[in-house]
């Protein structure tokens, strides 16, 4: 008989091998992500096109025309934040039942909806004559582009795809990146050539006939044939929760925290980027070219996001997805250096990344998708919600004197905090489902 010696030694050498293999699963798959494309490509690009789509009615499109509306209208910046505020706020409420429609009409009748909304949305842009009508078409512009174009295309990903889940949504999700590295330079040399309603008035026009590009993305597109069946395959012991037992689940709260912290960190702190830049003696070209740090930062994690939500999954990954922007908030209250801009934004870019990719996954991974975009519509009101209080919440601390290094460093202990909650909730379903106790939801 063996020694107790050589048994430990053997195990230790089995966990090594164990960790190896997977080591390499990982990198073979971060080596060749776009395989995913050979036999779906299209309903990828579908996903691709809604996320760079979306840019429209994101914040960093509309406040490039905050300077034209202030003078066209004779507003100050908190005048323009309250009325973006007030329509970020209102199309969240909306948008918590509008979001539904994913879950009850085909995806070509989404396109539809999407792109007229947002067609109008930006026509009314183009046209507004009176600063009371510009709450009314941030409203649109936030429902219709940051908030159903996005939400259509990430469901129908998560949906479609079950082993190769996390590519897909990596993959997709890089519209996002895409816009955010293309629109703002794009939109500057026109401003310089065109007048803002005009350009408004193409962008509408543009949306209009993007309408047959969306609908050909989705022509005969099926999921993979290698995704399993989620009645005959693996995924046949998930339950299909509705909204209203997900609600009833205390995990799901122990999660949420996660979710609203980016929406509300990286809107606040971006929408005071001038103040910041002026509390730090920056010049402002100084945040604005970080900005491709950030860009870059997300889109490089992003592609290593979705194979490691494949091989470990979203459950196990998310608990770690914000600890890159605690770091990041850390960094920024701790200097003024001119190196503090760059690494700020790139550390906000991995969690930008990770958070897209593993936070799209993890519901169906938790709930199912046959009511998932209810679910998500639920959780993405919220983090609409906390994008539209944040401008307000951090400007009336700036207003009484609240230092930029102080609001960072609120920001980063929110972060440990939720972070915390992640893991407790992670532990408590694996000690659920371990026990066999676990609430059974609605189906």
């Amino acid at each position: 008989m063996r020694n107790t010696h050589g048994m430990a030694e053997d195990c230790r050498v089995m966990r090594w091998g164990i960790a190896a293999s997977h080591f390499i699963s990982i990198v073979r798959s971060l080596m060749n992500p776009l395989h995913v494309l050979r036999e779906n490509g299209r309903l990828v690009a579908f996903g691709f096109f809604m996320c760079f789509c979306s840019s429209v009615g994101q914040t960093f499109f509309i406040s490039l025309f905050n300077g034209e509306l202030r003078h066209v209208f004779n507003l100050s910046h908190g005048d323009i934040g309250a009325m973006y505020a007030a329509g970020t706020i209102a199309s969240a409420a909306i948008f918590m039942f509008a979001g539904r429609l994913v879950d009850r009409v085909r995806l070509p009748i989404m396109v539809a909806i999407v792109f007229g909304g947002l067609a109008l949305s930006a026509l009314g842009m183009g046209l507004v004559a009176s600063a009371a009508v510009l709450p009314f078409v941030f409203f649109g512009l936030r429902l219709f582009g940051q908030g159903l174009a996005s939400h259509t295309g990430m469901t129908a990903m998560a949906r479609s795809f079950n082993a190769t889940r996390g590519r897909a949504i990596s993959l997709a999700s890089l519209g996002f990146s895409a816009g955010e590295a293309l629109l703002p330079t794009l939109t500057v040399a026109l401003l310089a050539i065109f007048a803002w309603q005009s350009i408004w008035l193409g962008v509408a026009a543009i949306t209009v006939l993007a309408v047959p590009l969306g609908l050909y993305l989705l022509k005969g597109e099926r999921p993979r044939k290698d995704e399993a069946d989620e009645t005959t395959g693996p995924q046949a012991s998930i339950r299909h929760w509705r909204l209203g037992a997900v609600l009833r689940h205390a995990t799901f709260w122990l999660r949420l925290p996660t979710f609203i912290a980016p929406a509300f960190i990286a809107t606040g702190l971006f929408f005071h980027q001038v103040h910041l830049a002026e509390e730090k003696g920056w010049p402002l070209p100084l945040i604005a070219g970080s900005f491709t740090a950030f860009a870059l930062s997300s889109i490089v994690t992003t592609l290593f996001a979705g194979p490691l939500v494949d091989r470990l999954s979203a459950r196990q990954l998310w608990p770690w997805v914000l600890l890159p922007m605690a770091l990041s908030c850390v960094v920024l209250a701790s200097s003024a250096s001119v190196w503090v801009a760059p690494a700020f934004m790139i550390l906000i870019g991995m969690t930008t990344g990770l958070y897209s990719i593993s936070g799209t996954a993890m519901w169906p991974e938790l709930y199912g998708t046959r009511h998932l975009g209810a679910i998500k519509a639920f959780v993405q009101s919220v983090m609409v919600l906390a994008s539209g209080v944040a401008p307000v919440a951090l400007g009336v601390l700036i207003d009484r004197d609240v230092s930029m290094n102080l609001i960072s460093l609120a920001c980063a202990a929110w972060c440990v905090f939720a972070a915390i909650l992640a893991v407790v909730a992670m532990r408590r379903d694996q000690s659920t489902a371990g026990s066999g106790t676990a609430s059974s939801p609605s189906k």
